[in-house]
């Protein structure tokens, strides 16, 4: 049996949108690879879209949103922070782009899914009312502002 996507509660729901822009990196860099994209152009890309999206949203979730569910010892949490940090290794890895950046595009489509599906959820059964408020204090929404210098994606 299918079962209903839960609703995500309005505090939480900027940081699925950055999800969501995540995932496009994703989709982004695979095609790139579709269409023989230079591997440094989409690195450029996947580069400037870690400096400026993924560390700033890691480290909200790091420091305002998983500490809700009440300790590092969470099994949830501690395979999300093993995600952030491998994902971290894999944007200052230089060696291959084709290899890593394959790794960066399966690791954090993987990741990204993990916590909409499993964390986001737990943490929205377990968040107190006052977290909420807390969280949507902390974390205004931006307009994304992408970079299209060179949409090699189109």
């Amino acid at each position: 049996m299918h079962q209903k996507p839960q609703k995500r509660h309005k505090a939480l729901q900027p940081l699925s949108r950055e999800h969501h822009h995540g995932l496009l990196l994703s989709w982004k860099i695979r095609a790139g690879f579709s269409k023989d994209v230079d591997p440094k152009r989409i690195r450029a890309y996947a580069d400037w879209f870690f400096k400026h999206h993924l560390i700033p949203h890691f480290e909200l979730e790091e420091m305002h949103i998983f500490p809700i569910l009440t300790n590092d010892e969470n099994d949830l949490v501690k395979r999300a922070l093993a995600d952030h940090r491998r994902l971290k290794r894999l944007f200052e890895e230089r060696e291959d782009d084709i290899k890593t950046l394959s790794k960066i595009e399966e690791e954090l489509d993987k990741h990204i899914r993990f916590e909409e599906r499993v964390l986001f959820p737990e943490i929205q059964n377990v968040a107190t009312e006052e977290e909420f408020l807390q969280i949507e204090k902390i974390h205004q929404p931006e307009q994304f502002t992408d970079n299209e210098k060179d949409v090699f994606w189109k």
